[in-house]
């Protein structure tokens, strides 16, 4: 058993509050992801797991055993750094059988535990190099082994792909994915990018402001957002919002286009529409099912496999869809937009989400 709990931690710096009482739970053998923009916790919230700073407030439990104020070194956690934090005069060997000489381990079983870290991370043609001679998505594998060697209960991952480039990045996802269903061990990783949180995560907590906005599995977050702000932030292209507002039962826009409202859902007064850009579609005529917005397409990104088209409508504002590959309009011309009212989310004044009851 590795289960993580956090029960009302707090934190503070030169009297502002940075974590502002978090509650979590990271089960058994789950890939927990903290997802969120810089600046809103999520690395302060590792760290303060880590023992890497002290919390001002709450608790952190492993397994039922309270270690908020256990030493880094008795909380039987790894963490791997987004900086890979590897000594240069010692070999890869060497740099993953570290903290096993630390602990004094004897040499059979040092060498067992680097052979079978260096197996599964593809690093045995490099144990005896030093890491100037090795690529960055490498290092970041032996910065992986070592902690791999440790056999912690519960691995901490911060930002650990960020200094890699584009295809390194989803290469080194996939052995991430590999190696937990490898390991079929505890793991809690930071990113501010969603697409891994996306690609890895078992459940993500969004994280803002110091604070968790909601936890769940990356569907339940995309198809069923609390609110505005985690819509927002998950999806690419972000998520198309619309101001309106309710009036006999249907969505007035801006621009006067009506739209009709979900049946079942309650909703009153000034609202916001949420609409992904993958539930839009542009076409040429108006539709008289009142169901589309009239607008210039102003860019079209073509991006092989798919399309973004940007189309400026009036008094609306900007809206993009996601189209076919091979969608043959050109930037200039006079457009309109389907939206799909099935797709929709409609969002309060504060921004709260209105779903079915």
């Amino acid at each position: 058993m590795s289960r993580l709990e956090i029960r009302s931690l707090r934190k503070s710096f030169e009297g502002v509050d940075v974590i502002k009482g978090i509650d979590l739970v990271v089960e058994d053998r789950e890939f927990c992801v903290f997802l969120g923009p810089s600046g809103c916790g999520k690395s302060t919230t590792l760290r303060l797991i880590a023992g890497l700073e002290d919390a001002d407030d709450g608790q952190i439990l492993l397994d039922g055993d309270d270690i908020t104020h256990r030493a880094v070194d008795k909380r039987d956690l790894a963490m791997v750094f987004q900086s890979y934090a590897l000594y240069p005069h010692m070999s890869v060997r060497e740099n993953m059988s570290f903290a096993l000489k630390l602990a004094k381990a004897d040499q059979r079983t040092i060498d067992e535990k680097v052979a079978r870290a260096a197996k599964i991370l593809a690093l045995e043609p490099y144990l005896d190099r030093k890491p100037s001679a090795l690529s960055g998505g490498q290092r970041q594998r032996v910065a992986i082994g070592r902690a791999i060697t440790r056999e912690p209960r519960v691995f901490l991952f911060d930002e650990p792909l960020s200094n890699l480039d584009a295809a390194l990045r989803a290469q080194t996802r996939l052995e991430l994915a590999r190696l937990h269903q490898e390991l079929n061990a505890t793991m809690v990783y930071v990113t501010h990018d969603q697409v891994e949180a996306m690609t890895l995560a078992d459940r993500i907590a969004i994280f803002s402001e110091g604070g968790i906005e909601q936890v769940g599995s990356p569907l339940e977050l995309y198809r069923r957002p609390v609110n505005r702000f985690v819509a927002g932030f998950l999806g690419m292209p972000r998520m198309n919002f619309l101001a309106a507002e309710v009036i006999d039962g249907a969505l007035r826009l801006a621009d006067g286009s009506v739209l009709p409202l979900a049946a079942g859902l309650e909703a009153k007064g000034e609202v916001t529409v949420g609409i992904r850009p993958e539930h839009l579609s542009v076409c040429d005529t108006d539709d008289t099912a009142g169901r589309t917005l009239g607008g210039r397409l102003t860019v079209v990104e073509r991006l092989g496999s798919e399309t973004y088209a940007y189309v400026d409508v009036p008094k609306v504002g900007t809206i993009t869809v996601r189209a076919d590959g091979d969608f043959e309009r050109r930037a200039g011309r006079d457009v309109c937009v389907r939206l799909d009212p099935a797709h929709a989310h409609v969002f309060d004044a504060a921004g709260i989400a209105i779903h079915h009851p």
